[in-house]
């Protein structure tokens, strides 16, 4: 088996790790969570949009026929499951098993940003949603999404689904200027780590929407998450051949510490979303129908 990383940070890459049944085959993973039995989630975009898998890569089951339109991320805190539908404009929040808990964001109903085409630079900032792509919770109970693929903001709601507030401009310069806010996180240090992918940086922001950092050595930052003993791990999407660049093109994992200082960087063959376990382990989306790359802790 191929190992990659160095030193502390060595892992041993599995290829194709999850083991879906008999006939049975992958639509793009468009991201991945752990819950707290190490089982791994894989969302998905064909139906059904969730399957699970045992910390050994066994299916063991899935849901969500019918319910998504467009699978992007997912994020799993406390064995409750929070996914975003991009094209519907919602976020939703479910039990391990797939029972809905509750929904932000009315289906099909995008804010006015003036944006036509997902990714591209949007014409103005506007509210909750247009082509959101990830939610998360804070310890304090809000939750805050990421509205990035037709807006360029980050909003704070209540528990109970209130918007409290939202922040961000579209923008290729300047602090709280976003290009495709792709996936964030709320840290062990209660920060928002905010990957805006486009701009090639994580911006960091304290729980009010105060810019205090970023982190730019990375290239089209796509997800972000961290493990029991505070590393990060962003999975990149390299430079955009489609855009003319002819180098640095390859997906990689870039894991980091608190100071943004770089431990450990590797290519990899899927980068979209990704997951890093409590114990270090690594999960992939891969795509083209690939399934989930596991990076197992070797160090």
């Amino acid at each position: 088996m191929t190992t990659v990383g160095s030193g502390k940070y060595t892992y041993e890459l599995i290829e194709s790790w999850a083991k879906l049944p008999a006939g049975e085959t992958f639509g793009m993973v468009s991201a991945v969570a752990t819950d707290s039995k190490g089982n791994v989630y894989g969302f998905q975009r064909k139906e059904p949009p969730i399957v699970i898998f045992d910390p050994e890569g066994n299916y063991i089951g899935s849901w969500g026929l019918s319910a998504i339109e467009n699978p992007h991320g997912i994020f799993i805190e406390d064995d409750i499951v929070y996914i975003t539908d991009r094209e519907d404009s919602v976020c939703l929040k479910y039990t391990l098993d797939g029972k809905p808990l509750q929904i932000l964001g009315d289906r099909g109903v995008h804010s006015d940003t003036g944006c036509e085409v997902p990714g591209t630079l949007v014409p103005r900032a506007a509210g909750p949603f247009n082509y959101p792509t990830e939610m998360v919770p804070s310890p304090s109970g809000d939750l805050y999404v990421s509205d990035g693929y037709r807006n360029a903001r980050v909003h704070r709601f209540s528990a109970d689904g209130q918007l409290k507030s939202s922040w961000g401009q579209p923008g290729k310069g300047g602090p709280n200027e976003f290009h495709l806010v792709h996936s964030m996180m709320v840290g062990a240090d209660g920060l928002l780590y905010v990957c805006d992918r486009e701009n090639n940086r994580v911006q960091i922001f304290d729980d009010d929407g105060e810019y205090l950092n970023m982190w730019t050595d990375l290239l089209r930052p796509m997800d972000i998450s961290q493990d029991k003993d505070g590393v990060f791990c962003i999975s990149e999407g390299g430079n955009d051949a489609r855009q003319g660049h002819t180098e640095d093109t390859d997906s990689r994992i870039s894991l980091m510490n608190k100071e943004g200082e770089l431990l450990a960087r590797w290519i990899i063959r899927g980068g979209h979303g990704s997951w890093i376990a409590p114990n270090g382990d690594i999960y992939v989306g891969v795509p083209d129908g690939v399934g989930i790359d596991k990076y197992e802790r070797k160090s």
